[in-house]
């Protein structure tokens, strides 16, 4: 892989919040995202960032975490502690639109995406792990991620795969012939075809990434699918992963219970849709941590984050 290219963060926008963990840019350039106290908020102003302005647009009563913008002023919310919600962005009404599958409580679901058939797919990070024990999902490598599908007009979820290690991000080709997702603690994307003579089934998209992708994001079907890296490659932790499983339950035991301080490293990726990278953007020793999101809006590369109470803009890549 290319040496990569500088990531600076250029402005720091505090939103009053705590944990914008992903970030998605509507028409007119303003910025969706979710917070810790369960308000959803938009950020207006980013070609002037010292005086953009936040606005509380609804409360979900969780933590929101990834989002999914639809037409007629509607947004799709992946709640950690509720479920798969619905959110009318003009009067702030929260509705549920599924909170179980096959049985059993929907929890810790993590990002998803609408196609214009109105079928709506989204993942679920962990069985086992709660959010605020994500850690130990990673550690232990309990391959319990999934990608659900939620059919037009029904509201009982489907389940597409099993067996993913920590399924996070999630976004469509430019054809919709086939999902990107993200399997965090495997550092790779998974490719999983929805229609030709491939459909139902998966196979990598890209593998052995220089880092942990979370949410990823495509703005539209001319560029590439946005990957955020919330952590580096950890080598021990890859040599952990081999081991017996009452050894990595141990390690995992104690991971939740140590504080946990993200590294000062981000990073981001552009993937195309045949799995090759376009550009690798990072930088070292950065005041903006734990990158949990990256989209494009007003001009900016704009980076979201678990551990932050703000958002960070970057100067774009140059064009190749």
């Amino acid at each position: 892989m290319d040496r990569p290219s500088a990531l600076t963060p250029r402005h720091y926008v505090a939103i009053g919040g705590h944990g914008p963990e992903d970030v998605v840019a509507d028409a007119r350039g303003r910025v969706l995202t979710g917070v810790a106290d369960g308000r959803i908020l938009r950020i207006d102003g980013l070609t002037e960032p010292p005086t953009a302005r936040v606005e509380v647009l609804a409360e979900t009563g969780g933590r929101p975490l990834g989002l999914q913008l639809l037409p007629d002023d509607a947004l799709l919310v992946c709640d950690a502690e509720r479920g798969l919600l619905g959110v009318d962005l003009a009067d702030g009404t929260v509705r549920v639109v599924a909170d179980e599958v096959a049985g059993e409580r929907l929890r810790f679901t993590s990002n998803v995406v609408a196609l214009s058939d109105g079928s709506v797919y989204f993942t679920v990070s962990s069985r086992r792990y709660p959010l605020d024990q994500w850690i130990g999902d990673i550690v232990e490598h309990t391959g319990t991620g999934r990608l659900l599908r939620l059919a037009p007009g029904d509201d009982t979820p489907e389940v597409l795969l099993d067996g993913l290690q920590f399924a996070n991000g999630l976004a469509a080709s430019a054809d919709e012939s086939f999902l990107v997702v993200a399997e965090t603690g495997a550092r790779r994307l998974t490719r999983y075809w929805l229609d030709g003579p491939s459909a139902g089934r998966a196979e990598p998209h890209a593998e052995n990434l220089p880092g942990m992708p979370d949410n990823i994001w495509r703005g539209g079907p001319d560029g590439p699918v946005w990957v955020s890296l919330a952590g580096p490659r950890i080598p021990p932790l890859d040599l952990l992963h081999r081991a017996a499983p009452s050894v990595r339950r141990a390690a995992a035991r104690a991971a939740v219970h140590a504080p946990y301080r993200p590294t000062g490293g981000i990073g981001v990726l552009a993937v195309d849709d045949a799995g090759e990278i376009v550009h690798h953007l990072a930088r070292r020793g950065s005041g903006f941590r734990m990158v949990t999101s990256v989209c494009e809006a007003s001009g900016h590369l704009v980076l979201g984050s678990l551990w932050e109470r703000g958002i960070a803009l970057c100067e774009p890549p140059a064009a190749k």
